[in-house]
């Protein structure tokens, strides 16, 4: 199971999403694009890791499921 975030950090994470930064999967650099905009350390954090996190998931592509046919003899 996942950690469960504050409803106000996923609110500020996908707010900052569809501005115009450019944000990466690096925490660091999520964290540095941040400083002036968030009113605290802690909550800034949890804002860029959420933000790195939704920008992992977004990069990632399902595989292919095998497709087993059946053989009718």
């Amino acid at each position: 199971m996942g950690r469960i975030k504050l409803l106000m950090v996923k609110k500020a994470a996908k707010q900052l999403l569809q501005g115009e930064h450019s944000f990466s999967t690096e925490f660091n650099h999520n964290k540095k694009l941040l400083k002036n905009t968030m009113p605290s350390k802690p909550i800034q954090n949890k804002v860029a890791g959420y933000i790195s996190r939704l920008m992992k998931a977004k990069g990632k592509v399902p595989k292919p499921k095998k497709v087993v046919e059946a053989i009718s003899a």
